[in-house]
Protein backbone atom coordinates (compact mmCIF):
# COMPACT_ATOMS: atom_id res chain seq x y z
CA UNK A 1 0.00 0.00 0.00
CA UNK A 2 1.18 3.52 -0.72
CA UNK A 3 0.10 7.05 -1.44
CA UNK A 4 -0.36 7.59 -5.16
CA UNK A 5 0.76 10.95 -6.56
CA UNK A 6 -0.23 11.90 -10.11
CA UNK A 7 1.12 15.10 -11.64
CA UNK A 8 -0.33 17.02 -14.58
CA UNK A 9 1.33 20.02 -16.22
CA UNK A 10 -0.38 22.41 -18.65
CA UNK A 11 1.05 25.37 -20.52
CA UNK A 12 -1.56 28.00 -21.39
CA UNK A 13 -1.54 31.27 -23.25
CA UNK A 14 -0.24 33.85 -20.76
CA UNK A 15 -3.33 36.01 -21.31
CA UNK A 16 -5.42 33.27 -19.64
CA UNK A 17 -3.48 33.57 -16.39
CA UNK A 18 -2.24 37.16 -16.44
CA UNK A 19 -4.70 38.59 -13.90
CA UNK A 20 -6.93 37.42 -11.08
CA UNK A 21 -10.15 37.34 -13.10
CA UNK A 22 -8.56 35.26 -15.87
CA UNK A 23 -7.12 32.80 -13.37
CA UNK A 24 -10.51 32.47 -11.68
CA UNK A 25 -12.06 31.45 -15.02
CA UNK A 26 -9.40 28.76 -15.45
CA UNK A 27 -10.09 27.52 -11.92
CA UNK A 28 -13.82 27.26 -12.67
CA UNK A 29 -13.12 25.15 -15.77
CA UNK A 30 -10.95 22.84 -13.70
CA UNK A 31 -13.56 22.48 -10.99
CA UNK A 32 -16.36 21.74 -13.44
CA UNK A 33 -14.35 19.10 -15.33
CA UNK A 34 -13.12 17.38 -12.17
CA UNK A 35 -16.68 17.20 -10.81
CA UNK A 36 -17.90 15.62 -14.02
CA UNK A 37 -15.01 13.16 -14.33
CA UNK A 38 -14.89 12.11 -10.67
CA UNK A 39 -18.37 12.56 -9.17
CA UNK A 40 -17.63 9.81 -6.64
CA UNK A 41 -15.10 12.01 -4.86
CA UNK A 42 -17.63 14.60 -3.65
CA UNK A 43 -14.90 17.23 -3.57
CA UNK A 44 -14.92 20.18 -1.22
CA UNK A 45 -12.99 23.33 -2.08
CA UNK A 46 -10.57 25.72 -0.47
CA UNK A 47 -9.41 28.46 -2.81
CA UNK A 48 -7.02 31.34 -2.50
CA UNK A 49 -6.04 34.04 -4.95
CA UNK A 50 -2.37 34.88 -4.68
CA UNK A 51 -0.48 37.94 -5.85
CA UNK A 52 1.11 36.14 -8.78
CA UNK A 53 -1.27 33.28 -9.28
CA UNK A 54 -4.11 31.19 -7.98
CA UNK A 55 -4.11 28.23 -5.64
CA UNK A 56 -6.88 25.75 -4.93
CA UNK A 57 -7.11 22.67 -2.75
CA UNK A 58 -9.90 20.28 -3.66
CA UNK A 59 -10.30 17.43 -1.24
CA UNK A 60 -12.48 14.49 -0.36
CA UNK A 61 -13.19 13.98 3.33
CA UNK A 62 -11.24 10.72 3.38
CA UNK A 63 -8.07 10.02 1.42
CA UNK A 64 -7.96 12.21 -1.71
CA UNK A 65 -6.45 15.67 -2.11
CA UNK A 66 -6.18 17.58 -5.38
CA UNK A 67 -4.10 20.74 -5.49
CA UNK A 68 -4.07 23.17 -8.35
CA UNK A 69 -1.63 26.04 -8.87
CA UNK A 70 -2.15 28.58 -11.65
CA UNK A 71 0.88 30.74 -12.28
CA UNK A 72 0.57 34.13 -13.96
CA UNK A 73 3.22 33.03 -16.50
CA UNK A 74 0.88 30.52 -18.14
CA UNK A 75 1.82 27.39 -16.21
CA UNK A 76 -0.84 25.30 -14.51
CA UNK A 77 0.02 22.34 -12.30
CA UNK A 78 -2.50 19.81 -11.03
CA UNK A 79 -1.50 17.27 -8.36
CA UNK A 80 -3.74 14.38 -7.33
CA UNK A 81 -2.84 12.43 -4.19
CA UNK A 82 -4.74 9.57 -2.66
CA UNK A 83 -4.13 6.53 -0.49
CA UNK A 84 -4.36 3.16 -2.20
CA UNK A 85 -4.76 0.09 0.04
CA UNK A 86 -3.38 -3.24 -1.16
CA UNK A 87 -5.66 -4.99 -3.63
CA UNK A 88 -7.67 -1.87 -4.51
CA UNK A 89 -7.94 -0.39 -7.99
CA UNK A 90 -6.45 3.11 -8.42
CA UNK A 91 -8.88 6.03 -8.54
CA UNK A 92 -7.12 7.26 -11.67
CA UNK A 93 -5.86 4.53 -13.98
CA UNK A 94 -3.45 5.10 -16.85
CA UNK A 95 -6.36 5.38 -19.30
CA UNK A 96 -8.51 7.67 -17.15
CA UNK A 97 -5.45 9.82 -16.39
CA UNK A 98 -4.74 10.30 -20.08
CA UNK A 99 -8.44 11.04 -20.66
CA UNK A 100 -8.32 13.70 -17.94
CA UNK A 101 -5.21 15.22 -19.48
CA UNK A 102 -6.81 15.29 -22.94
CA UNK A 103 -10.14 16.72 -21.74
CA UNK A 104 -8.50 19.46 -19.69
CA UNK A 105 -6.09 20.30 -22.51
CA UNK A 106 -9.06 20.82 -24.85
CA UNK A 107 -11.18 22.76 -22.36
CA UNK A 108 -8.26 24.99 -21.32
CA UNK A 109 -6.99 25.29 -24.90
CA UNK A 110 -3.57 24.35 -23.59
CA UNK A 111 -0.47 24.87 -25.69
CA UNK A 112 1.17 21.83 -24.09
CA UNK A 113 -0.04 19.16 -21.68
CA UNK A 114 1.58 16.23 -19.92
CA UNK A 115 0.65 13.59 -17.37
CA UNK A 116 3.67 12.24 -15.51
CA UNK A 117 3.82 8.57 -14.42
CA UNK A 118 2.20 7.89 -11.06
CA UNK A 119 4.54 8.23 -8.09
CA UNK A 120 4.09 5.58 -5.40
CA UNK A 121 5.12 7.03 -2.08
CA UNK A 122 5.28 6.06 1.54
CA UNK A 123 5.54 2.28 1.96
CA UNK A 124 9.07 1.60 0.63
CA UNK A 125 11.61 3.84 -1.05
CA UNK A 126 11.47 3.41 -4.83
CA UNK A 127 13.05 6.61 -6.13
CA UNK A 128 16.76 7.34 -6.19
CA UNK A 129 18.85 9.85 -8.15
CA UNK A 130 20.93 9.21 -11.22
CA UNK A 131 24.48 10.56 -11.24
CA UNK A 132 23.25 13.84 -12.73
CA UNK A 133 20.40 14.04 -10.21
CA UNK A 134 17.45 12.84 -12.27
CA UNK A 135 14.86 10.73 -10.46
CA UNK A 136 14.86 7.03 -11.31
CA UNK A 137 12.07 4.69 -10.22
CA UNK A 138 13.08 1.16 -9.26
CA UNK A 139 10.82 -1.89 -9.02
CA UNK A 140 11.62 -2.29 -5.32
CA UNK A 141 9.21 -4.51 -3.45
CA UNK A 142 10.76 -4.67 0.02
CA UNK A 143 13.38 -3.32 2.39
CA UNK A 144 15.65 -6.22 3.31
CA UNK A 145 17.90 -4.38 5.77
CA UNK A 146 18.29 -0.85 7.11
CA UNK A 147 20.63 0.47 9.79
CA UNK A 148 22.97 3.37 10.41
CA UNK A 149 26.64 2.76 11.07
CA UNK A 150 28.88 5.46 12.64
CA UNK A 151 29.66 6.53 9.05
CA UNK A 152 26.53 6.21 6.90
CA UNK A 153 23.02 4.91 6.37
CA UNK A 154 23.12 1.34 5.02
CA UNK A 155 20.19 -0.23 3.19
CA UNK A 156 19.61 -3.42 1.25
CA UNK A 157 16.61 -3.10 -1.06
CA UNK A 158 15.20 -5.90 -3.17
CA UNK A 159 14.41 -5.17 -6.81
CA UNK A 160 12.34 -7.60 -8.86
CA UNK A 161 14.70 -7.26 -11.83
CA UNK A 162 18.05 -6.33 -10.24
CA UNK A 163 18.05 -8.48 -7.10
CA UNK A 164 19.35 -7.19 -3.78
CA UNK A 165 20.87 -3.71 -3.96
CA UNK A 166 23.21 -1.91 -1.58
CA UNK A 167 22.43 1.76 -0.93
CA UNK A 168 24.70 4.01 1.11
CA UNK A 169 23.20 7.28 2.32
CA UNK A 170 20.30 6.62 -0.10
CA UNK A 171 22.58 6.41 -3.15
CA UNK A 172 22.61 3.26 -5.25
CA UNK A 173 25.96 1.49 -4.79
CA UNK A 174 25.91 -2.00 -6.29
CA UNK A 175 23.43 -4.79 -6.96
CA UNK A 176 23.45 -8.50 -7.70
CA UNK A 177 23.01 -7.56 -11.37
CA UNK A 178 26.19 -5.45 -11.56
CA UNK A 179 29.07 -7.76 -12.45
CA UNK A 180 29.76 -5.47 -15.42
CA UNK A 181 30.60 -2.66 -12.98
CA UNK A 182 33.30 -4.69 -11.25
CA UNK A 183 34.68 -6.16 -14.47
CA UNK A 184 34.95 -2.71 -16.07
CA UNK A 185 36.59 -1.24 -12.98
CA UNK A 186 39.25 -3.96 -13.02
CA UNK A 187 39.53 -4.05 -16.85
CA UNK A 188 39.02 -7.80 -16.88
CA UNK A 189 40.63 -9.40 -19.90
CA UNK A 190 42.98 -6.43 -20.37
CA UNK A 191 44.94 -6.30 -17.12
CA UNK A 192 46.95 -9.28 -15.88
CA UNK A 193 46.69 -9.66 -12.11
CA UNK A 194 48.45 -12.99 -11.78
CA UNK A 195 51.23 -12.78 -9.21
CA UNK A 196 50.58 -9.06 -8.57
CA UNK A 197 50.33 -7.12 -5.31
CA UNK A 198 47.12 -5.11 -5.06
CA UNK A 199 45.61 -2.53 -2.70
CA UNK A 200 41.87 -1.81 -2.64
CA UNK A 201 40.77 1.46 -1.04
CA UNK A 202 37.18 0.98 0.14
CA UNK A 203 35.41 -1.87 -1.61
CA UNK A 204 33.36 -2.85 1.43
CA UNK A 205 30.77 -4.74 -0.64
CA UNK A 206 33.49 -7.33 -1.36
CA UNK A 207 32.71 -7.62 -5.08
CA UNK A 208 36.05 -6.31 -6.34
CA UNK A 209 38.06 -8.47 -3.92
CA UNK A 210 36.01 -11.54 -4.86
CA UNK A 211 36.61 -11.05 -8.60
CA UNK A 212 40.31 -10.16 -8.24
CA UNK A 213 41.02 -13.33 -6.29
CA UNK A 214 39.83 -15.33 -9.31
CA UNK A 215 42.80 -13.83 -11.22
CA UNK A 216 45.39 -15.47 -8.93
CA UNK A 217 47.15 -12.37 -7.56
CA UNK A 218 50.10 -12.69 -5.18
CA UNK A 219 48.33 -10.72 -2.44
CA UNK A 220 45.48 -8.23 -2.02
CA UNK A 221 45.04 -5.86 0.91
CA UNK A 222 41.64 -4.15 1.26
CA UNK A 223 41.18 -1.06 3.42
CA UNK A 224 37.52 -0.51 4.43
CA UNK A 225 36.37 1.79 7.21
CA UNK A 226 32.82 0.53 7.75
CA UNK A 227 32.55 -2.86 9.46
CA UNK A 228 28.74 -2.86 9.21
CA UNK A 229 28.84 -2.52 5.41
CA UNK A 230 30.92 -5.69 5.19
CA UNK A 231 28.71 -7.60 7.63
CA UNK A 232 25.61 -6.54 5.68
CA UNK A 233 27.00 -7.46 2.27
CA UNK A 234 28.31 -10.78 3.56
CA UNK A 235 24.78 -11.65 4.66
CA UNK A 236 22.65 -10.19 1.86
CA UNK A 237 24.94 -9.79 -1.18
CA UNK A 238 27.03 -12.96 -1.26
CA UNK A 239 26.02 -13.38 -4.92
CA UNK A 240 28.59 -10.68 -5.68
CA UNK A 241 31.09 -11.16 -2.83
CA UNK A 242 31.07 -14.92 -2.29
CA UNK A 243 32.64 -15.83 1.03
CA UNK A 244 35.56 -13.35 0.99
CA UNK A 245 34.03 -11.25 3.78
CA UNK A 246 33.63 -14.30 6.03
CA UNK A 247 37.25 -14.21 7.15
CA UNK A 248 39.48 -11.18 7.14
CA UNK A 249 42.85 -12.77 6.39
CA UNK A 250 44.27 -15.60 4.29
CA UNK A 251 47.50 -16.35 2.42
CA UNK A 252 46.09 -14.47 -0.57
CA UNK A 253 44.37 -11.45 0.99
CA UNK A 254 43.86 -9.33 4.08
CA UNK A 255 40.94 -7.06 4.97
CA UNK A 256 41.85 -4.20 7.29
CA UNK A 257 39.07 -2.23 8.98
CA UNK A 258 40.17 1.38 9.27
CA UNK A 259 40.82 4.72 7.60
CA UNK A 260 42.49 4.06 4.25
CA UNK A 261 44.38 7.38 4.36
CA UNK A 262 46.04 6.47 7.65
CA UNK A 263 47.02 3.05 6.33
CA UNK A 264 48.36 4.56 3.10
CA UNK A 265 50.54 6.83 5.23
CA UNK A 266 51.76 3.74 7.06
CA UNK A 267 52.55 1.95 3.79
CA UNK A 268 54.44 5.02 2.54
CA UNK A 269 56.52 5.11 5.72
CA UNK A 270 57.28 1.39 5.34
CA UNK A 271 58.17 1.77 1.67
CA UNK A 272 55.50 -0.73 0.67
CA UNK A 273 54.62 -0.72 -3.05
CA UNK A 274 51.79 -2.19 -5.14
CA UNK A 275 51.29 -3.13 -8.77
CA UNK A 276 47.70 -1.90 -8.63
CA UNK A 277 45.79 0.47 -6.39
CA UNK A 278 41.99 0.59 -6.71
CA UNK A 279 40.03 3.64 -5.64
CA UNK A 280 36.64 2.07 -4.86
CA UNK A 281 35.53 4.99 -2.73
CA UNK A 282 33.31 8.06 -3.06
CA UNK A 283 31.91 9.20 -6.40
CA UNK A 284 33.06 12.40 -8.08
CA UNK A 285 31.02 15.20 -6.46
CA UNK A 286 28.33 16.94 -8.50
CA UNK A 287 29.71 20.46 -8.12
CA UNK A 288 30.70 23.27 -10.45
CA UNK A 289 34.16 23.68 -8.91
CA UNK A 290 36.67 21.26 -7.32
CA UNK A 291 36.05 22.63 -3.85
CA UNK A 292 34.85 21.18 -0.59
CA UNK A 293 35.55 18.25 1.70
CA UNK A 294 34.98 15.49 -0.88
CA UNK A 295 37.28 17.07 -3.45
CA UNK A 296 39.93 17.49 -0.75
CA UNK A 297 39.54 13.79 0.06
CA UNK A 298 39.93 12.84 -3.62
CA UNK A 299 43.14 14.87 -3.89
CA UNK A 300 44.45 13.27 -0.69
CA UNK A 301 43.75 9.80 -2.10
CA UNK A 302 45.61 10.71 -5.31
CA UNK A 303 48.60 12.04 -3.41
CA UNK A 304 48.98 8.97 -1.22
CA UNK A 305 48.01 6.32 -3.78
CA UNK A 306 50.71 7.26 -6.27
CA UNK A 307 53.31 7.16 -3.52
CA UNK A 308 52.60 3.46 -2.96
CA UNK A 309 52.45 2.55 -6.66
CA UNK A 310 55.38 0.85 -8.33
CA UNK A 311 56.89 2.84 -11.26
CA UNK A 312 54.97 0.67 -13.73
CA UNK A 313 51.91 0.40 -11.48
CA UNK A 314 48.37 1.48 -12.24
CA UNK A 315 45.65 3.32 -10.33
CA UNK A 316 42.12 2.22 -11.28
CA UNK A 317 38.92 3.94 -10.17
CA UNK A 318 35.34 4.70 -11.13
CA UNK A 319 34.41 8.22 -12.13
CA UNK A 320 30.74 9.07 -12.42
CA UNK A 321 27.92 8.93 -14.93
CA UNK A 322 28.91 9.77 -18.51
CA UNK A 323 26.43 12.66 -18.55
CA UNK A 324 28.30 14.48 -15.76
CA UNK A 325 30.58 16.26 -18.23
CA UNK A 326 31.59 19.17 -16.01
CA UNK A 327 32.43 17.02 -13.01
CA UNK A 328 34.40 14.50 -15.07
CA UNK A 329 36.40 17.37 -16.57
CA UNK A 330 37.14 18.71 -13.09
CA UNK A 331 38.30 15.24 -12.02
CA UNK A 332 40.63 15.01 -15.01
CA UNK A 333 42.01 18.46 -14.25
CA UNK A 334 42.97 17.23 -10.79
CA UNK A 335 44.78 14.28 -12.36
CA UNK A 336 46.66 16.64 -14.68
CA UNK A 337 47.88 18.65 -11.68
CA UNK A 338 49.61 15.65 -10.10
CA UNK A 339 53.40 15.56 -9.80
CA UNK A 340 55.11 13.47 -10.96
CA UNK A 341 52.87 13.67 -14.01
CA UNK A 342 50.39 10.94 -14.85
CA UNK A 343 48.43 9.91 -17.92
CA UNK A 344 45.05 8.21 -18.07
CA UNK A 345 42.68 6.27 -20.26
CA UNK A 346 38.95 5.68 -19.75
CA UNK A 347 36.44 2.91 -20.32
CA UNK A 348 32.64 2.96 -20.19
CA UNK A 349 29.93 0.54 -19.15
CA UNK A 350 26.18 0.62 -18.73
CA UNK A 351 25.59 -0.45 -15.12
CA UNK A 352 22.18 -2.15 -14.74
CA UNK A 353 21.29 -0.88 -11.26
CA UNK A 354 22.52 2.64 -12.06
CA UNK A 355 20.36 2.59 -15.21
CA UNK A 356 23.00 4.68 -16.97
CA UNK A 357 26.48 4.58 -18.48
CA UNK A 358 29.44 5.18 -16.16
CA UNK A 359 33.03 6.19 -16.84
CA UNK A 360 36.07 4.41 -15.35
CA UNK A 361 39.68 5.63 -15.18
CA UNK A 362 43.01 3.85 -15.60
CA UNK A 363 45.93 6.04 -14.48
CA UNK A 364 49.68 5.46 -14.82
CA UNK A 365 52.83 7.52 -14.43
CA UNK A 366 53.55 9.49 -17.59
Amino acid sequence: MAAQTILFDFTLDKDKTADEEARLQVAKILRNELEQLFPQLELAYSMESLENGYFAVLHENKDTVITCRIFQHGLLTLNVEYFLPDGKEPIISFDSGKSLENVLAIKLKAIKAQKLPTLKRGDVSRYFPSSDERIIEYDIDKVVFEERSPFQKIQIMHSKTLGNMLLLDELQNIAESDLIYTETLMCRGVENYEGKEICILGGGDGALLYELLKENPKHVVMLEIDELVMQTCNKYLNVICGDVLEKRKSDQYEIIVGDCVEYLKKFIAEGRKFDYVFGDLTDIPITDAPEGETWDFIRTIFEHSFKVLKPDGKYLTHGNGSTCKVQLRLFEEQLNLLRPKVKFTTTKAFVPSFMEEWLFYQVTFA
